[in-house]
């Protein structure tokens, strides 16, 4: 096996020495002889890095990679601006993804405020967090800036994403927060359902929009419920989704929070992402993480600083609403990067795509037999059912080098087109599954 310590034999000799002890043996003679491992560890030898590499690119050979993708489900496969790789690859920038001392990196700070900035633009919200790990993290974060003495029960839509939900779940099993499900109805949230049960006792309501299956809520019909029982409403949104849709601002929203990982991030295998978090005025203290503040110095020159940071967070953790110290400042550089980049214009012309590529492909497998669920609008995810096997038609897919959307069922897909998809590549899609 070979060793990672940089220190030679000589070398370690010599230290010990001068402890007084003329060998590893001695310096940990006080541990008891039948807890020493006696035959050493049962691992393999060491190899060179030429093996290691044939070896790791072997590994990777297995990868499927695939010429076109039709699933979201929330992780999305959008173009990236080559500006976005250009900033992230300098070196100045390449460094620990959470700011410790971070009053000395005043350009790192800088680009951590103008992330926050910009995530304000896009929510219409008064201020925004430094970023948590993921857009399931950020939820369940937002349903704990609503607990207080008096209201202490979360009700979240069945219509989210999957893995948001049992993030929720463990966050409320954790603090000790009642949750209830309202369920789903033809695709959305029970708003009959939702009225029947607020009551003095609901901190907060947590919808997505467009939800789970793509699906556009009534958002503002939902927020005005919620505010005329005294709760807290949290919307989930798709970022790219804003380009053409109202800001959750102007749907009532008091907290907006969501996945970052359309906005420059890849896919890659599942991260690292990033989760926004945005409020209003009034809960800006309760905002967990970091959030850095622009003020001046003694000279009156700009400068960037950590702020309104819940100390409990440090030094009274048993009494945090939150115990997340961090944030994801590389991935949030390349978020406020591809946002500079892609500006209104950029962004308004990317959902529109996303938008209408949706709905020619669901009108295409409409006519293919897949009949499309979702009765009103949606954005660019949508469900189809069909008498086809599900294995077998995301199969057939994948043997012409195409990912399938995300199995809901034996019979039920959900498919998602954002602006990468050509017409070429869902007209393909159409003419293999009509074939299954």
């Amino acid at each position: 096996m070979g060793s990672y310590i940089p220190n030679t034999g000589k070398e370690q000799l010599e230290m010990l020495q001068s402890m007084g002890y003329s060998s590893m043996d001695d310096l940990f003679a006080a541990i008891p002889d039948e807890m020493k491992l006696k035959d050493g560890l049962n691992l393999p030898e060491g190899k060179s890095e030429l093996e290691v590499s044939r070896i790791m690119k072997g590994i990777a050979a297995k990868n499927k990679v695939f010429s076109s993708i039709f699933r979201g489900a929330g992780a999305y496969n959008h173009y990236i601006p080559a500006v976005v790789g250009s900033v992230l690859s300098n070196e100045s920038v390449q460094t620990a993804y959470t700011p410790y001392q971070a009053e000395i990196s005043q350009g790192l700070l800088q680009s951590i405020f103008e992330y926050q900035t910009m995530i304000c633009d896009l929510t219409g919200m008064d201020a925004s967090n430094a970023s948590v790990y993921d857009g399931a993290e950020a939820a369940a974060e937002g349903i704990s800036m609503c607990r207080d003495r008096k209201r202490n029960k979360a009700l979240v839509s069945a219509a989210i994403l999957p893995d948001a939900l049992e993030t929720i779940k463990t966050y409320c099993f954790g603090n000790e927060m009642e949750l209830e499900i309202i369920p789903e109805k033809d695709g959305l949230t029970d708003v009959d359902y939702l009225k029947e049960h607020m009551d003095k006792t609901v901190a907060c309501v947590y919808i997505q929009h467009p939800n789970y299956y793509g699906n556009l809520e009534d958002a503002e019909a939902i927020g005005e419920i919620v505010h005329e029982s005294g709760a807290k409403y949290i919307m989930g949104v798709n970022p790219i989704s804003l380009g053409v849709l109202k800001t959750p601002a102007e749907y009532g929203a008091d907290i907006a929070v969501g996945e970052g990982q359309p906005l420059g991030l890849p896919m890659a295998f599942g991260g690292p992402y990033l989760g926004f978090m945005a409020c209003r005025d009034k809960m800006m203290r309760k905002l967990p993480g970091r959030i850095v503040g622009q003020t001046v110095d003694a000279d009156g020159k700009t400068g960037y600083v950590l702020t309104l940071q819940a100390r409990e967070q440090h030094i009274r953790r048993e009494k945090a609403s939150s115990n997340i110290c961090s944030n994801q400042a590389l991935c949030a550089l390349a978020v406020g990067v591809y946002l500079a980049a892609m500006g209104n214009e950029g962004l308004e012309k990317a959902a529109t795509q996303c938008m209408s590529k949706a709905h020619y492909l669901a009108e295409e497998l409409a006519g293919a037999g897949f009949a499309v669920e979702n009765k009103g609008d949606f954005f660019h995810e949508f469900v189809t059912a069909s008498d086809k096997d599900t294995d077998k038609v995301l199969a057939a897919l994948e043997a012409e080098g195409i990912l399938g959307g995300q199995k809901l069922d034996d019979h039920r897909i959900l498919w998602c087109c954002t602006e990468i998809n050509t017409k070429e590549d869902m007209d393909q899609v159409v003419r293999i599954v009509k074939e299954v």
